[in-house]
């Protein structure tokens, strides 16, 4: 895929999100990876109203090369991407259901939602809880790299998920289903639960 087409790409998932509710205001931000560094949403962007022209390219350190400045978390994103060399997106939200679990007093830190659905397995997969860090912090980057090691997305305590991919769609399916299952988990709360078996979700 063209560059032209990935920040198309990009802004038409934005607006998706943002019109499903997924993303407020200008919250949450999505990078996709390029040969020689990433395009980043800007910051202070609406994704429900992302011009493709004014997406940042950055260099694979993080210096702006065009467009807009990027996102302040665009150093999260980069993180990521030092840590899995495989995903070539990933997607940061503020969504709901996903940031009311954040800030659960009482979830595992190791794997936060336990293997409620097959897809759940198979999209997401373990999910450990960052520590809580300031916006803009960039000890965030560390606390991601070290958890994108050994799992593809994460939940920020008190802020949001991240999660990669192998492109910009599966990431966003990701985060639609990681979304949905923070819903299930909550809803399911106190009830007496049916996880899947740990074979049952090595065999996904």
């Amino acid at each position: 895929m063209s560059e032209r087409e990935l920040r198309q790409r990009m802004s038409e998932h934005g607006r998706s999100l943002y019109e499903r509710g997924l993303t407020a205001g200008s919250s949450g931000n999505l990078s996709v990876r390029l040969p020689d560094g990433i395009l980043v949403t800007p910051t202070n962007c609406c994704l429900g109203r992302l011009d493709p022209d004014e997406i940042s390219r950055l260099d694979s350190v993080g210096n702006l090369l065009s467009g807009k400045p990027p996102s302040k978390e665009s150093f999260l994103h980069l993180a990521y991407y030092r840590s899995r060399s495989n995903e070539q997106a990933v997607v940061h939200l503020h969504s709901t259901w996903s940031v009311a679990v954040s800030c659960l007093a009482d979830v595992d830190p190791e794997n936060v939602i336990p293997p409620i659905t097959a897809y759940f397995v198979m999209r997401v997969g373990k999910l450990p809880l960052v520590p809580y860090f300031p916006p803009g912090d960039e000890q965030l980057a560390d606390a991601v790299a070290k958890s994108a090691r050994s799992s593809r997305g994460a939940l920020l305590a008190n802020h949001g998920p991240v999660i990669g991919a192998a492109d910009l769609d599966q990431a966003v399916y990701a985060i639609e289903e990681l979304e949905e299952t923070a819903k299930l988990f909550l809803m399911l709360r106190g009830l007496p639960t049916r996880y899947l078996t740990a074979e049952q979700a090595a065999n996904l």
